[in-house]
């Protein structure tokens, strides 16, 4: 959980994804279409993935690893807590506090 936190703190949009996940596809697409440049690591190209993963799945109360979406630093949820950013307008709003988009 560590290397968890300690990437998730190094950019002010994080989200821990496996390639082959389209929620995580589609979660990088809305972050890239609001204008955020987030740290994108995908568990399955890294060689600590899977400590990386079994560190994230159920850590935060969530049911899945991936995707994993960290801002400001803070876990914030899963596609379906993002989406639901995203809809109610807040997501806009952390990204913007977070200094992951200016606009």
């Amino acid at each position: 959980m560590e290397r968890v936190r300690d990437l998730a703190s190094k950019k002010a949009a994080v989200i821990f994804t496996k390639s082959s996940c389209c929620m995580c596809h589609s979660i990088k697409t809305l972050f890239y279409e609001l204008g955020a440049s987030p740290a994108v690591h995908e568990l399955d190209k890294d060689p600590q993935g899977r400590d990386m993963e079994q560190a994230l799945f159920g850590a935060f109360g969530s049911t899945q690893a991936v995707p994993a979406v960290f801002i400001g630093g803070r876990y914030v949820g899963s596609a379906k807590d993002i989406i639901s950013f995203h809809v109610n307008g807040s997501l806009k709003q952390m990204l913007k506090d977070s200094k992951a988009i200016w606009l």
